[in-house]
């Protein structure tokens, strides 16, 4: 066998020389003609040095230290050495969250934490946020580091649904002490902050001039300690966008309102989270919304005092009552958001939330174009006529609402 095998590797290296010497040695051998035989053994030979050729050219391709890594998960020691900050995103997935760790050197691979995690029931509690960790942590202390609340960077501001954008700067300002002037600045450009260029668009044919308004989501948001004003915009629109998406938003949108833009919908929702006194009343008045403007309204306009309130606030004047407002309040022509003008308003005017958004994506069916609140909880009674209306104003005086 050896023989054999010693023949066939000299024939693939030597050529012509080794098949000379195959035939002395079938002579050595006492063989005679044919060859047959010899061949077979040769080829048998061959196929039993490839395979273990190949077996040790696996084992040596792929080397010690990888094979051994497929049997056990590469991970540090310890409790870990210094301090790093590190930062867990908004929608961050397991993977996500060890990829992050990971690139800190906080653990050694991304299956260290991965495994930890794992194996801890309370790992699902890791919330996003920014962490203060040690370098070069085992899996399991990284988890447990991150589960501990103490380690975890509060910085948090709350944006309440139905806030102007210009008040969001200041609530955002006050919170981080970046001045609003920066908030205003990196606003002026939305698409750039991250806000895709195709929800600027209408149907009804008016102009769009890309605005920030409506797409600052409201939530609470932890802030990271080296934030800018662009940086907290990014967060803000990342999560609409993250939000609207799970609300499938602008799909049904478009497929439910009759030709109506995911642009103008927000814009509805905006109106409906500022008329609303009470969240189960945000659907009924996207409603109405649609049926002034789109619908047998005579004027086709919104009629809404709150469209006022957005220009007066917008210019830097102090917003009003109905009660305060006066005829030139009223039907301003200098405002773009004039309560008379036919069709809707040229942006959002202010940043509804969730439910709000809701209500103008599939609002109840009904002809109502008249509301008022009739109680301190701020509920609405509706009317499809004016008639109506004025008897649930009368409701509201009773009340003592208005």
């Amino acid at each position: 066998m050896m023989d054999d095998l010693d023949l066939g590797f000299d024939e693939q290296d030597r050529g012509e020389k080794g098949k000379h010497r195959r035939g002395a040695v079938r002579k050595r051998k006492g063989g005679s003609g044919g060859g047959g035989g010899g061949r077979g053994k040769t080829a048998l030979a061959l196929l039993l040095a490839f395979v273990l050729l190949g077996t040790i050219g696996g084992g040596a391709f792929y080397g010690f230290d990888r094979v051994q890594s497929y049997f056990t998960t590469p991970d540090y020691d310890g409790a870990g050495t210094g301090e790093v900050t590190v930062e867990i995103k908004q929608g961050a997935l397991l993977a996500d969250m060890a990829n992050a760790l990971v690139a800190a050197d906080v653990v050694k691979s991304a299956k260290a934490f991965i495994e930890a995690a794992e194996d801890n029931a309370r790992s699902k509690n890791i919330q996003p946020g920014t962490y203060k960790l040690r370098k070069q942590m085992s899996g399991e202390n990284a988890v447990t580091a991150m589960l501990d609340l103490k380690n975890r960077v509060v910085n948090g501001v709350t944006i309440p649904e139905g806030r102007t954008a210009k008040n969001v700067y200041k609530l955002l300002s006050a919170e981080t002490k970046i001045p609003v002037t920066d908030f205003e600045a990196a606003a002026k450009d939305p698409i750039a902050r991250g806000v895709p260029d195709w929800w600027f668009k209408r149907t009804d044919g008016k102009k769009v001039k890309p605005s920030i308004e409506g797409f600052l989501y409201p939530d609470t948001y932890e802030i990271p300690p080296k934030a800018t004003a662009e940086s907290i915009i990014e967060l803000m629109v990342e999560n609409f966008l993250s939000v609207t998406q799970e609300m499938q938003f602008a799909d049904r949108v478009q497929k439910e309102r009759g030709g109506i833009s995911p642009y103008e919908a927000l814009i509805v929702a905006s109106l409906a989270q500022a008329e609303a006194g009470n969240k189960d009343d945000l659907g009924k008045v996207a409603r109405v919304a649609y049926n002034r403007v789109f619908g047998d309204f005579p004027c086709n306009c919104l009629e809404m005092d709150v469209t006022v309130n957005y220009y007066l606030e917008l210019t830097g004047q102090k917003t009003k009552t109905s009660g305060q407002m006066t005829a030139a309040d009223l039907d301003n022509p200098k405002n773009p958001y004039n309560r008379k003008l036919k069709g809707l308003v040229p942006t959002p005017i202010n940043n509804p939330g969730k439910q709000a958004m809701e209500g103008a994506m599939d609002p109840p069916p009904g002809k109502w174009l008249f509301f008022v609140a009739i109680d301190k909880e701020g509920h609405s009674e509706f009317a499809e006529t004016y008639e109506e209306h004025l008897k649930n104003e009368a409701k509201a005086k009773e009340a003592g609402i208005i």
